[in-house]
């Protein structure tokens, strides 16, 4: 495919800066751009890489930033480039085929241009949504539901009684539904609780590779709707995810706890149990919850604060070393030792 800078700034409603008329065959990465390529720039730590970028053109949220380069201006040039990969990158479905070697119970319901992969297994009372895509070796257990347009990759565990909206993605090696982690322990001896609850999964879901969704011990875990999960997320029985968060690699929720909608959490951040976050939190990488938390207000640390007094209690900890080392300076000076 190729494109001119025009025709690319039409379809992400930019401005063209330089020759309309430059033609574009792909994109690349800033630090490593290519002729014949349009790259982007949001963040300002890669300012660095635009004066020497091989790429032809870039995405930029402001004109006085190319210097002389062809370019086009966006209000989000990470979005721009989002837009143009998927021009330059897209995959036609392929014909709905269900492999010979599924199997599939009689029971189930499948809906209109459905793919199932080799070696699938589709239990008891499952329906499956119009034009959904089920992986290799994919495993769906009894009385789930599947909406529409759905891709399930390879390798994918999903228990019985499982909810999942539509146009949901799951990436390989990630289990829904299992056991939660649910003891009683009497006389030494740990009992485990029956973990008969569901879990529910909304619309415009995806969830990255090998990550662990508990089912509710009796009532529902659930994942709100536009909520994106990286790979390696576990989140236990019970957890409420709200609608529009982002939870990153390492992220772990212990069970019960509360997070409100659109919460951001880097990575490895933990939250203990039968806690609430609020909307519009944003948790740094490595924070570890241990109290419920307002909305609204970045944290971080552990135990997770607000960021600005984590920053002064930091700042407090260096200053108390400073002082240490003029104080043992000053005794040595005095002493001799």
């Amino acid at each position: 495919m190729k494109l001119t800078l025009s025709e690319l700034a039409s379809n992400v409603n930019g401005k063209v800066i330089g020759d309309q008329k430059c033609i574009i065959k792909g994109v690349s990465e800033i630090q490593n751009g290519c002729s014949g390529t349009i790259t982007f720039l949001s963040n300002p730590a890669y300012n660095k890489y635009l004066s020497d970028t091989k790429a032809d053109a870039v995405f930029v949220d402001d004109a006085s930033l190319l210097n002389g380069k062809n370019g086009i201006v966006v209000s989000n040039p990470q979005f721009a480039m989002a837009k143009t990969l998927e021009l330059f990158f897209f995959q036609e479905k392929s014909e709905a085929l269900i492999d010979s070697s599924a199997k599939i119970a009689n029971s189930a319901i499948i809906g209109k241009n459905v793919s199932i992969g080799a070696g699938a297994v589709i239990g008891n009372n499952v329906k499956i949504g119009d034009h959904s895509e089920i992986g290799i070796n994919t495993v769906i257990g009894n009385h789930t539901l599947l909406g529409t347009k759905c891709r399930l990759h390879s390798n994918i565990s999903i228990y019985d009684k499982v909810v999942i909206g539509n146009n949901v993605i799951i990436h390989s090696g990630t289990s829904i539904g299992s056991d939660g982690y649910g003891y009683v322990t009497v006389n030494n001896m740990h009992k485990k609780i029956p973990q008969v609850g569901e879990v529910i999964i909304g619309d415009d879901v995806e969830i990255g590779s090998n990550c662990a969704i508990d089912r509710g011990t009796i009532g529902k875990t659930k994942i709100g709707d536009m909520t994106k999960i990286d790979n390696l997320v576990h989140i236990a029985h019970n957890v409420k995810i709200g609608k529009g968060c982002l939870l990153t690699a390492g992220f772990a929720i212990a069970g019960s706890s509360e997070v409100g909608d659109f919460c951001t959490f880097a990575g490895q951040v933990g939250i203990a149990p039968h806690l609430k976050i609020g909307n519009n939190s944003v948790v740094a990488s490595k924070s570890g919850i241990t109290k419920s938390l307002e909305g609204g207000k970045v944290y971080a640390g552990f135990p997770a604060r607000e960021i600005k007094v984590y920053n002064r209690r930091q700042a407090l900890v260096n200053k108390i070393e400073k002082i240490r080392k003029d104080l043992d300076h000053l005794i040595k000076s005095k002493t001799g030792k």
